[in-house]
């Protein structure tokens, strides 16, 4: 994989995790599977619309999903709630493997500058993702749907404006690595340049 990484003088850099640092969208597509045939799924998950909404908070996810394959759903966060459970015990099963060129820029560029993450998923699920893939020293500052007004999470720029307001950098100074189209998005609208990473296999 090649980073194409714009020029320019940037004072700090914030990375989405799922996708962009660490392979683990594969494991989250098994769990929402699992959790959405608990509702009535029929078959296999749509691929293509669960990998266009990466880096959306799960809640908002479970509907949309909900909506994409025709099932009346009553409680949505009960049902991200119960993928969160699935993907958790499924990370003591499989090998999270980091995206090694983002993880060695990361790594290099935290030698002199100011790094974040940025993540659609919630501190319970993205805090042990990091931990298994060895980051969790790394990346001390975490910013998650948890961090902005309800509703407000990717595509909407402010996860990244308060993940920049947290390493102390204006918004225009940063350089924001994504692989979604959703936090493509809150980055531009949060002023920032964007490195878009192509990781699904």
């Amino acid at each position: 994989m090649q980073l194409d990484i714009p020029p320019g003088d940037f004072a700090g850099y914030i990375f989405d995790l799922d996708g962009t640092l660490i392979d683990t969208m594969p494991v989250h597509y098994r769990a929402w599977q699992t959790a959405l045939r608990h509702e009535g799924l029929a078959g296999n998950l749509d691929e293509d619309a669960f990998y266009a909404l990466g880096g959306v908070p799960s809640v908002q996810v479970a509907q949309l999903l909900a909506l994409k394959h025709g099932l009346e759903i009553d409680n949505a966060a009960h049902i991200a709630d119960r993928k969160e459970q699935i993907f958790l015990a499924q990370l003591t099963e499989v090998q999270i493997n980091t995206i090694a060129p983002v993880v060695d820029f990361a790594r290099r560029i935290a030698r002199t500058h100011p790094i974040a993450i940025a993540t659609g998923g919630t501190p319970d699920v993205a805090l042990p993702a990091l931990a298994a893939a060895g980051l969790a020293d790394l990346f001390t500052i975490v910013v998650t749907p948890h961090d902005v007004a309800p509703g407000r999470g990717k595509p909407h720029p402010d996860m990244f404006m308060e993940a920049a307001r947290r390493i102390g950098v204006p918004p225009v100074q940063c350089l924001v690595f994504e692989d979604a189209e959703p936090g493509v998005r809150a980055a531009l609208a949060a002023g920032m340049q964007v490195v878009r990473v192509i990781s699904r296999r």
